[in-house]
């Protein structure tokens, strides 16, 4: 075979050479498909439907194999290996879920529809188990979500486990929430009711408790490859001039020593969480088996964990490396062939500029807006859009076929991660305004209506993130405990902006759950050894079912946590029935008040107008924007029904949300 060929700058004989190469293996491999078809017996229809995928996407899949992978000896056996394992996933693939496969490669764009509106929640905070959860499906449908994240479910070390994120087996769900047989009927009963099933895949790492592990443990070589460990501390002391702390306040450096193994671990994020050592293409190999396994049992997203840090590279920091992006497409190019129906989210809390780089339809399709959620936060701190407003222009759009989800909280902290260059065009100095956003969230900000709690505070560097739910952040908690009507009023005004935003600025609006109810801050975390330590368990709090009978209660009718809810489900209803709010289309216009955020949403002929008030105070909107924007005279807000002419200007109401339709 040819040596590694730079990718940037093929010759055409280049070219030709490596088609020839992944013509001819895949010649020499096809054989041994025979048996998977024969073993499973595969009928000719379906072997011809995996046939006609696999002569799509083989040389691009090849082309990258072979730059990941070609400088080994084994090249050729590992190809094979992942050729094999991509076809016993689809073979082992149920009628139903080979179907909608069929569907959404007919309809790439599915996940792009108004309709969908995502939830997230731990599964034992929320119903106990997963036989319990499939009894609240109802609930989520009567919310008007069409889209469940279940955060981490499978087996996780005992003890600390970073909040599901140490995963033990990737085909075992934790004993306390039920079987893996629980999650494929949950997957069955959210399909019936029109929810696709979202579950996270860790591939950066495993517990140190897992099988490789406990193998590279006793001492066996092959699965101490599957890992970074080194005998000495020559070689880790060479990456760590370049290495970032991602817990400093935890523990220092990126390494862990193992006694046992009488070895360095390479450990990112905490000691028990060993991260996969990639440039292994049996790592490869073995991690593809795990998703396509968990894609079988009927997910329909997943989202690839901390997806910067898969690929090391000496000399550099080793966060969003060319490779990283590479491994990412190559597993993209099988599961298109294996099980098609499912869509990568990615999960990278970077840069904003390295975020949009993981979004494609041939890497992931979704991705976490971030830099949204953080600067949504900092026009509230603000009353300013001016951030906002820079970002979005520069930030927002992403390639054809992909789409943000947005989010308001999730059960990760609060990051500043906005970019220093956009703060400091507008005059803002990135430095000061993080920490202010810190003090303001912290509540140690005068005049702040924050309740949040610092997360990772670095007292060397000052570095801080904020930990919170949504509603203690945006001031009901401060406002029930001060007995403040108003305060109470103008909180629940900035949760229903900050989600009348997310529902249609474009993309999948996601719901940490709690959030229907405007659920506060939970301090009980503290009594527990295992989350004591970690401050973002104050915004993962048990659901508390008691708050449905407020629903139907009459004399409740003014209760707070009735008004949030039935709030959140007209809004999410409304943007259901609007064709403007599919898709990713979004045209910021210029309001001329630094306090208020306007932008269009178009798709097809339908277009919304949507203005938003970021300050406790009434705000002008000029008639000529609106009726520019929205190329009308006459708009009705779809919110509440109410008209709007453009003689004379719009007042918003404090914090006032309008979605404006033209008449």
């Amino acid at each position: 075979m040819i040596g590694l060929i730079d990718y940037g700058r093929e010759t055409q004989t280049e070219l030709d050479e490596l088609s020839f190469q992944a013509d001819l293996s895949l010649e020499r491999l096809n054989p041994r498909l025979e048996e998977v078809w024969e073993r499973y017996s595969i009928s000719e229809e379906r072997q011809k439907i995996f046939q006609s995928r696999l002569r799509e996407h083989w040389r691009p899949l090849f082309k990258q194999l072979h730059e990941l992978y070609s400088g080994r000896y084994d090249f050729f056996y590992h190809l094979e290996q992942v050729l094999l394992t991509c076809a016993l996933a689809f073979a082992q693939r149920s009628d139903e879920l080979c179907e909608i496969d069929r569907h959404r490669l007919i309809e790439p764009n599915w996940f792009q529809s108004q309709k969908i509106v995502g939830g997230a929640l731990y599964v034992d905070l929320f119903s106990d188990n997963l036989g319990r959860l499939r009894e609240h499906v109802g609930y989520f449908k009567d919310l008007g979500l069409t889209y469940l994240h279940l955060m981490p479910l499978f087996a996780v070390r005992p003890g600390n486990n970073d909040g599901g994120y140490a995963i033990s087996n990737y085909r075992t769900i934790a004993p306390s929430l039920g079987t893996v047989e629980d999650l494929k009927l949950l997957a069955d009963d959210l399909r019936e009711a029109g929810i696709s099933l979202v579950l996270d895949f860790v591939f950066n790492h495993t517990s140190d408790d897992h099988e490789w592990a406990q193998r590279a443990q006793a001492g066996h070589r092959e699965y101490q490859e599957f890992y970074y460990t080194f005998a000495d501390r020559e070689v880790p002391e060479q990456y760590e001039r370049n290495l970032r702390e991602i817990f400093p306040t935890v523990r220092r450096g990126n390494f862990t020593w193992h006694d046992g193994m009488g070895r360095w671990v390479w450990t990112t994020f905490n000691s028990f969480q060993w991260d996969l050592n990639y440039s292994n293409p049996a790592v490869f190999r073995a991690m593809l088996d795990e998703m396509l396994f968990i894609a079988n049992l009927g997910v329909d997203f997943l989202r690839l964990d901390a997806v910067a840090f898969i690929w090391k590279q000496m000399g550099t920091c080793c966060e969003n490396l060319p490779q990283a992006h590479l491994v990412i497409r190559a597993f993209n190019r099988l599961v298109r062939i294996a099980a098609p129906a499912l869509v990568f989210k990615s999960e990278a809390i970077v840069h904003p500029d390295e975020v949009v780089k993981y979004i494609d339809k041939d890497e992931c399709q979704v991705s976490y807006n971030p830099t949204l959620m953080a600067l949504l936060w900092e026009s509230l701190a603000t009353r300013r859009t001016d951030l906002l407003v820079r970002t979005l222009a520069r930030r927002f759009k992403l390639p054809d076929g992909t789409s943000w989800v947005n989010y308001l909280r999730c059960h990760d902290d609060i990051g500043w991660t906005f970019d220093d260059g956009d703060a400091a065009s507008i005059g803002i100095n990135a430095f000061d305004h993080r920490n202010f956003l810190n003090q303001f969230y912290s509540g140690q900000f005068e005049g702040s209506f924050a309740r949040g709690v610092p997360f990772q505070h670095n007292h060397e560097t000052g570095d801080m993130r904020i930990s919170g739910t949504m509603a203690s952040l945006a001031g009901l908690e401060r406002a029930i405990e001060q007995e403040d009507e108003e305060g109470k009023e103008l909180a629940i005004r900035r949760m229903m902006l900050l989600h009348g935003i997310t529902l249609s600025i474009g993309g999948i609006p996601l719901l940490y759950m709690g959030e229907e109810w405007g659920m506060l801050n939970d301090y009980s975390f503290t009594t527990d050894p295992a989350k004591a330590g970690d401050s973002r368990w104050i915004h993962r709090p048990r659901m508390k079912w008691e708050y449905l009978e407020e629903l139907d209660d009459e004399s409740g009718r003014d209760s707070i946590r009735r008004r949030i809810f039935r709030s959140l489900q007209s809004m999410i209803a409304i943007r259901k029935r609007s064709l403007a709010f599919a898709g990713q289309e979004m045209t910021l216009f210029p309001t001329g008040n630094p306090h208020l955020l306007g932008y269009v949403r178009s798709n097809e002929a339908s277009n919304v107008v949507v203005v938003a008030n970021f300050t406790e105070h009434p705000q002008s909107l000029d008639a000529n924007r609106l009726r520019t924007a929205g190329l009308g005279r006459f708009f009705k807000n779809l919110l509440n029904d109410v008209e709007y002419g453009t003689a004379e200007p719009v007042v918003l109401a404090p914090y006032e949300l309008l979605w404006l339709k033209r008449i």
